[in-house]
């Protein structure tokens, strides 16, 4: 397997974990307002109100990171290309940047990735970008050294 295609693997069991998490409290919630309904015969809707606000907060996170999964769909780790794009592994002379969706740090093979998105601020500078092309982020210069 291809570094970006670990990488792609990382990024998507990030992905899956997080709709799991959500899943696993929007169960939890509902749970939770059951039992409430059930054991209180009582006007008192104030606990309710909370976890229904938590409820359509987590569904509202639980579809972002459904969208952010068929994003990540859209990233081909075989994707050959001179200049950086999505699916792209973007080395430059001190960190390596790969393409897809904002993640972060990864360590690979002890070495250091970053996941980034196209749309994050540094995915903007680096997008269209080749081998020899310099950019800075926050007082940084960087030279890209290669593009894959």
């Amino acid at each position: 397997m291809t570094i970006k295609q670990q990488l792609l693997q990382i990024c998507n069991e990030h992905v899956e974990k997080r709709i799991a998490d959500y899943k696993n409290e929007i169960e939890m919630i509902k749970e939770s307002i059951e039992s409430n309904d059930k054991g209180s015969s009582e006007d008192d809707d104030s606990g309710n109100g909370k976890l229904l606000n938590d409820l359509e907060k987590n569904m509202g996170y639980l579809n972002d990171a459904r969208k952010t999964q068929d994003y990540l769909k859209l990233v081909k780790a075989n994707l050959l290309t001179t200049t950086a794009a999505l699916g792209s592994l973007v080395k430059t002379d001190s960190l390596h940047f790969f393409i897809s969706i904002s993640v972060g740090k990864i360590q690979l093979n002890d070495q250091d990735y970053y996941a980034i998105s196209l749309q994050s601020p540094i995915g903007q500078l680096l997008k269209q970008k080749s081998i020899g092309d310099t950019f800075e982020f926050n007082g940084t210069k960087y030279t890209i050294n290669d593009v894959t």
